[in-house]
């Protein structure tokens, strides 16, 4: 997915589910979205988290 979708998903998913959510680089100028508790990924891919508790 783009960036701009990357963040609004993001962005919709913490606020609706009040989990912490991590936008990643997926490869290939993609990215992706999932909660951070869920991320097990290299953390110097991670390109934003949002805390909804902020």
């Amino acid at each position: 997915m783009s960036q701009s979708l990357a963040f609004a998903n993001g962005w919709s998913l913490a606020k609706s589910l009040m989990v912490c959510v991590v936008i990643f680089t997926a490869g290939s100028g993609d990215y992706g979205v999932m909660p951070s508790s869920e991320y097990d990924g290299d953390p110097a891919d991670v390109v934003h988290e949002f805390d909804p508790f902020e």
